[in-house]
Parts: C-alpha cells; sequence; structure tokens
C-alpha cells in the first residue's frame, strides 16, 4: 500500500487527487508550538530516514504517534521541543537525499544529526532548508536559496536555481518551493499546483525532462506551500 504523509490542511482537491493515486492519507495534526502557517506541515514536525524509520518532534500527536506505530516505523524522538521562535522552529527541517545531508547544522536536532551520520553533512546558511528545496532525485534538487547554491557547488549534484516568489503561503509573503512537492515515487514529483501557472515553471519543467522525472500536479492554479509531501510503502 502507499501512504502520504501531509499537512492536515490541504485541499480536498488535493486529497482527491493523491486518493485517485491510491494514497492513503496521513494529516499531520496542528502545533501549537509553532505559528501558524507552518503548524501542519509535514517537515516542519518530522524528518524521513528511509522507509521504515522516522524522527518526530517530541511533542508530536500521541494519536498520530500510535498510527506510526502501527505502519510499524521506528520512530526517533528530537531531543529539543520546536518553538515558534526561530531557529527553534526548524530543528528537524534539513534535507536528506542520495549521500547528503544538509542543514543549518548548529541548528539541527542532536537526534537528526546522529542519524546522518552515514550521509556527508554540508552546512548551509539557510535553516529552513527542506522547506527551501525541492528534492527532484538522488542527485538534484531546486531551491531559491543562493546559500544552498553555494554551499554545493562543490559536489557533483545538479542544481537549478530559481527565484523566490509565486508560492501561496497563508499568512506569510510567499512560500517556498520545497514545501509545495514531493516524490509520488522515484520517477514522479507531485505539486501542490500547476507548474503552467508559476512564473518558473517552465524553467522547472525543463529540468524535471532533463533529469527525467516526470512532472504531476494535484490541484489547479497558483503553487502552495502545504509542507512537503512525504511517501512511504507497506
Amino acid at each position: 500500500m502507499k501512504y502520504a504523509i501531509v499537512d492536515y490542511r490541504i485541499s480536498k482537491e488535493e486529497e482527491d487527487s493523491l486518493k485517485s493515486l491510491n494514497f492513503n492519507l496521513l494529516k499531520v495534526p496542528k502545533s501549537t508550538k509553532v505559528y501558524d502557517a507552518i503548524s501542519g506541515h509535514p517537515d516542519i514536525q518530522l524528518h524521513m530516514l528511509d522507509n521504515y524509520n522516522i524522527v518526530v518532534n517530541k511533542d508530536m500527536d500521541n494519536n498520530f504517534i500510535d498510527r506510526l506505530k502501527r505502519l510499524n516505523f521506528n520512530l526517533h524522538f528530537s531531543k529539543d521541543s520546536l518553538d515558534e521562535k526561530y531557529p527553534k522552529d526548524i530543528i528537524l527541517n534539513g534535507a536528506s537525499f542520495g549521500e547528503y545531508f544538509i542543514h543549518n547544522l548548529n541548528y539541527t536536532d542532536s537526534t537528526l544529526l546522529q542519524m546522518m551520520d552515514n550521509k556527508i553533512k554540508i552546512h548551509v546558511n539557510q535553516g529552513y532548508t527542506k522547506c527551501s528545496t525541492a528534492i527532484v532525485s538522488s542527485s538534484a534538487i531546486i531551491t531559491s536559496d543562493p546559500s544552498i547554491v553555494s554551499s554545493l557547488k562543490n559536489t557533483n549534484l545538479n542544481i537549478l536555481h530559481i527565484p523566490y516568489g509565486d508560492i501561496i503561503l497563508q499568512g506569510m509573503n510567499y512560500g517556498f518551493i520545497g514545501g509545495c512537492c514531493g516524490l509520488l515515487d522515484k520517477n514522479t514529483l507531485g505539486f501542490f499546483g500547476d507548474l503552467n501557472s508559476y512564473a518558473y515553471g517552465k524553467e522547472i519543467l525543463d529540468f524535471l525532462s532533463s533529469q527525467n522525472i516526470n512532472y504531476l500536479s494535484l490541484k489547479k492554479g497558483k503553487l502552495a506551500d502545504r509542507g512537503s509531501i512525504f511517501t512511504f510503502y507497506r
């Protein structure tokens, strides 16, 4: 069976799109520890390590924890609690893919940092690293953050650098590219929105094509930052 971890506030259109792809949904509940715009974002409250291991914030809703246990996850809890004041809201918001883990390593939760000992750790100035990074494959990413691009310049990664803006995040001036998408399978990147309605959609579509990655829109209209989509199989 296929599962997708998503923000509890996704729209009916987005939910129906995922269900039509045979995904069962796990909706991340609201956290009162962080500000409302990101209170249900999966990439704020948890970090997927692999198909069976996950780091979750230590104050995660018990019903959600129980559901993860029933799905046979090995749960690892953050040492610290989330808080609305930066940088305590970004302790789990690193981006891990392929052989790399990138984050502002000054603020990564110690539990998560320890779990990344088998990866190459790269420090970036951007604390909202996963929010700012769309993972296309183990060797390709899309980001709007120049500090991420600069920190990865000596790697063999394929990177598309796009400008900020034109992504909806309720209560904020704009959202981030990593927060409006996620890999639905190893060859398909799904977006909360239509790239044809996005200012830099052509650049992304061309980049995805160059990486042999398919694109799927989960809703009509502008891109919306719901927090990253995390998927797994059972």
